[in-house]
């Protein structure tokens, strides 16, 4: 695979960084909502606000009263005493919310500061009255301001868990949603080499028959004795060479293994199976031409593996026939062993399934790839119970799905 198909698109890239963003994100937008009352809080309340300037009024307004009255004090220092008074009532700007703290009574700040102003014993009575009762409002107000402060910060706590509790939901849903990437990206990869492997085991399957047969006719062709003799092996060396060439294309593993694209074009049956006659094989053939559309190779593997099989497991005569049956071409493969159970016939296309006696130097890929053969060309094959004993191997050849008439025969 080359660096451009391993690239990440764009826009995958761009969809992952915002969820991977997501949760930073949320917890600004959350935190921010949070926080925002009690903001509005200490803004509206002021910040740090406190009833101590109405409290020292209130003190400095009676002290000035009781300090009239204290004849042990002077004339000087009760006038210090009263400046201080009418100092702290007549600077508004030190109480803070005044105009809200007024709200909430009848007493004035500028009542306060006309008392006293008046310096007359009744005067100064009223005027620490007032500032008594000033400072009770500004008591009332503080204590509503901290009720306020309070349900702002249980406000922002419970926004603050419910933050974390949602951020830790999303935090935990885009963990979940990377481990499920990373398993089905894994899942992908190990089915991906697994096709792999079961290519390279049926291309090795495969392979087999024609390369004994290269090796084996190159040995015979040391010892021909007649012109004969070296053409026919020569032409069993071409073959196997061909062969060789067909099965082994590692660029069309998977056309030629797993997902079966064939190369078909209409062949006469008869010369593709007349091939396998001789030693323990008979080929039973129609005298008409059979002509149908099928990729050669992928036939001819189909017979070779049932051949190979019955020739393996049982001792007897192989034969094969083909002949037109219900408007298609029909093969059977027929061996006189010991037939098979019905729970090995099901068993036995299943891929590394070997046959009743196990043989050690099978891979049980045979069957497997002649139901995948036969079904690419719109037919099936089954297995039943030869009669007079043995079993029926039956391919059925229908019209093949895929066509691509871009190779010859095979």
């Amino acid at each position: 695979m080359t660096p451009a198909a391993r690239r990440v698109p764009r826009a995958v890239m761009v969809r992952e960084g915002l969820l991977a963003a997501l949760p930073a994100l949320l917890t600004v937008a959350l935190l921010l909502l949070a926080t925002q009352p009690a903001y509005d809080t200490l803004l509206r309340n002021g910040n740090g606000w406190s009833p101590y300037a109405y409290q020292g009024l209130a003190q400095d307004v009676q002290a000035s009263q009781v300090a009239r009255l204290d004849p042990t004090l002077g004339d000087e220092e009760r006038q210090e005493i009263r400046d201080r008074a009418l100092s702290s009532a007549g600077n508004p700007a030190q109480f803070t919310a005044l105009a809200t703290v007024e709200g909430y009574g009848d007493a004035r700040l500028a009542r306060v500061e006309r008392l006293l102003r008046e310096n007359t014993p009744a005067s100064l009575a009223a005027a620490a009255r007032e500032a008594v009762r000033l400072n009770a409002q500004a008591g009332s107000y503080a204590g509503e301001t901290g009720v306020a402060y309070l349900r702002a910060l249980q406000d922002m706590r419970r926004a603050l868990i419910f933050t974390a509790f949602v951020t830790g939901l999303l935090s935990m849903f885009l963990t979940g949603r990377a481990l499920l990437l990373w398993r089905a990206e894994r899942d992908r990869r190990a089915h991906r080499e697994a096709r792999q492997r079961e290519a390279l085991s049926l291309a090795s399957h495969e392979l087999r028959r024609p390369l004994q047969a290269l090796m084996l006719a190159s040995d015979l062709l040391r010892h021909a004795d007649t012109p004969e003799q070296r053409q026919h092996l020569l032409a069993l060396i071409e073959d196997s060479a061909a062969q060789l060439a067909s099965r082994a294309d590692l660029t069309r593993l998977n056309d030629l293994y797993l997902d079966v694209t064939l190369r078909a074009a209409r062949t006469d049956l008869r010369p593709l199976l007349g091939r396998f006659a001789g030693g323990r094989v008979s080929v039973h053939l129609p005298e008409e031409p059979v002509s149908w559309v099928v990729d050669p190779g992928r036939v001819r593997q189909i017979v070779e593996n049932l051949v190979e099989n019955a020739l393996k497991y049982t001792p007897g005569p192989v034969g094969v026939t083909l002949r037109m049956r219900a408007g298609q071409p029909e093969i059977t493969v027929r061996d006189h062993g010991p037939g098979l159970s019905p729970e090995l016939r099901r068993r036995v296309f299943l891929p590394y399934e070997r046959g009743p006696r196990g043989l050690a130097d099978g891979q049980g890929l045979g069957l497997s790839l002649v139901r995948r053969y036969a079904r690419a060309h719109g037919g099936d094959v089954t297995l039943e119970d030869a009669q007079g004993g043995g079993t029926l191997a039956r391919v059925t050849l229908g019209e093949p799905p895929l066509v691509d008439a871009g190779e010859g025969r095979g």
